[in-house]
């Protein structure tokens, strides 16, 4: 346990050191800061590192065994009539406790933060109980994007909607996919597919993630075109500052236990349900359930840790650096920056480190760990740079987000299913705790400096986030595909049996029946 803590400490610091750098490139140089702030800065990098190392190891011993077995035991039982409730009851439970859907409620004032809260729970819910049924029923994932996501334009580009709705509804389809959701939506599904075992359960074992994204996305708009009242202009307090370091130190204070009873009130219905579930069905041995609540407990100091410290320490530097930034004479090196920032940020982002980790090794690394990452790296600069332009002139982010996701559908038509999942699923995790507290008061603070409108122009940012990996990581499916077409047809005509795997990204040309590979 202890090799395995250093060795996820490790991967946590390699994640977080190059944002911590950047940021800290733009303290020294375009952007001073008081030292209050560095301060907090500075402590809430280490809580991110040490947070980041614990969660990870923690959901590796407890949210993904939970997940696993609690979808085989579910697709075990064949009873559809059981099976979906249970599954709406999973995403429910699972969303409302999600500590960034919580950051992004209390950040936007469009609607009361309990009614997002809840309005947002229950269509992860049912979207996650569809989710089940297409597995259960073996429909293609890329169909179901093209109804729904048609949909959601159609519905999105209504007169009913408010304008001001409209990016705050795709950012709440990006929030719901945070640290708590992923590891155990993920598992549940590779546990739902497992037990079919058949040539297309690999694939399935994937896109619950981006199921249960576009629900929140529905019921947001819903929100909208019942809310006949305008929305509020809403207008930003300039990013705190502190008399002293010992000041700026009981913020953290403050804030800790906050954050306990914030990620217990999170883990505790998950928990009280998978107990009631392991008395009821699972009944697994006492080695194992010792196993996952020493991975709780893990799971828990980390996402204290790691909440505490972006919430406190990096959240109001983000909106003090976008503040800066737009209100200076080059407010246009926003793009940049912003592209930069994406680019590492989505590496801190514990529920990436989960999605890399099961793709790999599920996949048998056909889908390497570095190959997502770095797809999800680009995809994520781009989503940033797109996000400071359209704060800078005030673009609506329809222009973006519907040729963007057209795209997006269009070669998910092509290209294997698996990475057409694998896509969906890393749109949703890309847009995590991080996000929330660093790039939306960026872009909300740059927003409020350069006179735009928040709600429209600033908002959105964690949409944009969630809609480039789609591109990306499908690009990267296409290239791996294509690769593999020359070993084809260089093959053709010879006498040794070619043997080509279902992801159709290798190829393994048998030397002449002898079992050895060319």
């Amino acid at each position: 346990m202890k090799k395995n803590l250093i060795e996820k400490i490790k991967e946590s610091l390699g994640s977080v050191i190059p944002v911590a750098a950047v940021v800290f490139l733009l303290m020294i140089t375009i952007v001073p800061i008081s030292g209050e702030l560095f301060f907090m800065f500075f402590v809430g990098t280490i809580m991110l590192v040490v947070g980041i190392g614990l969660f990870t190891l923690g959901a590796d011993t407890s949210m993904i065994i939970i997940g696993e077995k609690i979808g085989a035991k579910l697709v075990k039982l064949r009873k559809v009539w059981l099976i979906l409730p249970v599954c709406f009851l999973i995403g429910v439970l699972v969303t409302v406790a999600e500590p960034d859907l919580k950051v992004l409620a209390d950040q936007t004032p469009i609607v009361d933060t309990q009614v997002m809260i809840w309005s947002v729970g229950i269509g992860v819910g049912l979207f996650l109980a569809l989710a089940f049924l297409r597995i259960f029923l073996q429909i293609k994932i890329s169909v179901l994007f093209i109804i729904f996501y048609a949909l959601v334009f159609i519905f999105a580009c209504s007169p009913l909607i408010s304008p001001s709705f409209i990016p705050t509804a795709f950012d709440s389809g990006g929030v719901t996919t945070g640290p708590i959701t992923v590891p155990f939506i993920m598992a549940l599904g590779l546990g739902l597919s497992s037990i079919r075992g058949d040539k297309t359960s690999e694939e399935d074992s994937f896109g619950l993630v981006a199921m249960c994204s576009i629900g929140p996305i529905l019921t947001v708009l819903i929100l909208g075109a019942l809310n006949s009242t305008d929305t509020p202009e809403q207008t930003l307090t300039p990013a705190g500052s502190f008399e002293s370091v010992s000041e700026a130190f009981k913020e953290f204070i403050y804030a800790f236990p906050h954050y306990l009873k914030d990620v217990a009130s999170a883990l505790v219905p998950i928990v009280v349900f998978f107990l009631i579930f392991n008395a009821v069905s699972l009944k697994l041995d006492k080695k194992t359930m010792i196993k996952i609540f020493v991975g709780l407990a893990f799971t828990y100091v980390g996402l204290v840790l790691f909440l505490t410290g972006a919430n406190v320490g990096f959240m109001p530097i983000g909106q003090y650096l976008g503040e800066s930034l737009a209100g200076s004479g080059y407010s246009w090196i926003l793009v940049p920056i912003g592209m930069l920032i994406g680019y590492f940020i989505v590496s801190a982002e514990p529920a990436v480190h989960v999605l890399k980790q099961q793709v790999e090794t599920i996949t048998e690394g056909r889908i390497s760990a570095k190959a997502l990452g770095m797809s999800l790296a680009l995809g994520v600069a781009a989503s940033v740079g797109i996000a400071m332009l359209r704060v800078l002139t005030g673009i609506s982010i329809m222009w973006f987000l519907i040729p963007g996701y057209a795209l997006a559908l269009i070669i998910s038509c092509i290209v294997p299913p698996i990475f057409t999942s694998v896509a969906f699923d890393a749109g949703g995790v890309a847009s995590g705790p991080l996000t929330a507290t660093f790039l939306l008061p960026l872009a909300m603070g740059a927003c409020s400096a350069a006179g735009g409108n928040i709600a429209e122009d600033a908002f959105g940012i964690v949409a944009m986030v969630a809609m480039t990996p789609l591109l990306t990581i499908q690009i990267l499916g296409l290239v791996s595909k294509f690769k593999s077409a020359p070993a084809i047809k260089a093959a053709e005509g010879q006498i040794f049996p070619i043997l080509l795997d279902e992801s159709c990204d290798r190829v393994v040309i048998l030397d002449n029946g002898k079992g050895g590979a060319v």
